[in-house]
């Protein structure tokens, strides 16, 4: 086993996972108590329509607010287009729409977005988080159906809590995420100009890749699509993106781009590889528990590049052929899906190997880490895995030697897997 770094040392903490609520926000205490997962919902969850007076804060119509995560898991089997919802709270599955022909599942924590060659369509999960910086609200509400958008299989779809942007081809459309929340698809506005990659809403903007004579450069829009700053900062063969606290993470040739925002100012600051990296081995899609510092991307077949965000680290992990990846972020073990089979536990900072759970993939495990493979989605307690051939998706409980907590049965193969509420 060997690890290839470029710095000698790395941070360890303990993985701090508790929030409190403001005193403001309807008495509630954000617990995020773990033995209440897979109990029925939470006995304090309730209307946050209390009273005809003013309503408290982070009330929203229509949902009911409560002192735990409410997540929830988006399944579908492609080819027979069966789609369910599975609620980790109370264990019970939620038939949907049918969406056949579907390539790719995502999700922005709340909706779904099933890429299929002829458009996508849009699900509410009807779980999500508020995420106010000292304080978080959970909500739940009723699961629909919202529509198609017109984009296809290769579309990338990212949300704020104000806009949508959907770029297929090149070219981006924005939705208000207000009408999203109603049932009702609605494009605002077309931004002017082709970017490469995603367009990623952030801080009240939109940050995006414009070819300029051959050089992929960083330009920042405003909500009307008009360009309004452009750091210094070039991005060959862009790919992959994920969004931290510390900023917006761009994949890179190179390595990766850090996007941040303070006083009015965007900055860009590059986070190079140690040294050249082959074009097959490096980060172009990042996994990572919603909102964590810490990034996993497939090294090639048999390794796991993980970026630590605060310290600006690349770490070169080699596992075995890689399936799947995740971690829970700072202190955390590395979670491996690999060919065996099998979730492996890896040590992020010595590469040695912890620990593995029996065979979890029934029949071959696929090669490779495309959009059909297994995934592992990780939150603040839990892991899980879907197991296609199986029809079942397994509950991990990755702070204690990988046990499996829970495995649910399905109806279905649950070949693409999202978790939402996050």
């Amino acid at each position: 086993m060997t690890v290839r770094r470029n710095v000698t040392s790395w941070a360890s903490a303990a993985l701090v996972l508790t929030t409190l609520l403001a005193t403001g926000c309807a008495g509630q205490m954000n617990d995020d108590n773990d033995d209440n997962k897979g109990k029925g919902n939470a006995g304090d969850s309730r209307s946050a329509a209390t009273s005809s007076s003013a309503a408290p804060h982070g009330y929203v119509e229509g949902a009911r607010e409560a002192a735990e995560q409410q997540s929830r898991l988006l399944l579908n089997d492609p080819g027979s287009g069966g789609s369910r919802v599975l609620d980790l709270i109370t264990g019970k599955t939620h038939r949907i729409a049918r969406t056949e022909g579907a390539v790719r599942l995502g999700t922005d924590g709340r909706f779904g977005y099933l890429h299929t060659p002829g458009g996508t369509h849009v699900l509410d999960s009807g779980a999500w988080m508020v995420d106010h910086g000292d304080h978080v609200h959970y909500y739940s509400a009723a699961i629909r159906n919202v529509g198609e958008l017109p984009a296809g299989d290769r579309a990338q779809v990212r949300s704020d809590r104000v806009v949508t942007a959907v770029t297929d081809d090149g070219r981006t459309v924005l939705y208000d995420r207000g009408k999203l929340e109603k049932g009702e698809i609605a494009s605002s506005r077309t931004p002017a100009g082709t970017y490469t990659g995603a367009v990623i809403p952030y801080e009240e903007h939109l940050l995006a890749f414009a070819d300029e004579g051959g050089t992929t450069k960083l330009v920042v829009l405003d909500r009307k699509g008009e360009r309004v700053a452009a750091p210094d900062a070039e991005c060959d063969e862009p790919r992959g993106d994920a969004v931290t606290r510390r900023g917006v993470v761009l994949g890179c040739a190179d390595g990766a781009l850090l996007v941040s925002h303070e006083d009015g100012v965007f900055t860009a600051e590059a986070i190079p590889y140690d040294g050249d990296v082959p074009p097959e081995e490096r980060a172009t899609a990042f996994r990572q528990r919603p909102g964590s510092d810490t990034l996993t991307a497939a090294a090639g077949n048999d390794a796991v590049w993980v970026l630590d965000v605060t310290d600006r680290v690349w770490t070169r992990v080699d596992t075995g052929p890689v399936v799947a990846a995740n971690t829970a972020g700072e202190g955390a073990a590395l979670l491996v899906l690999e060919r065996d089979g099998s979730l492996h536990g890896y040590d992020i900072a010595t590469g040695e190997h912890l620990t593995r759970t029996k065979r979890l993939l029934t029949g071959e495990a696929p090669a490779g880490t495309d959009g059909s493979a297994p995934v592992i989605e990780v939150d603040r307690s839990r892991a899980y895995v879907n197991d296609p051939q199986g029809k079942r998706v397994f509950e991990i409980d990755y702070n204690d030697d990988l046990r499996i907590a829970r495995t649910f049965d399905l109806d279905i193969e649950p070949v693409l897997m999202a978790e939402t509420g996050r």
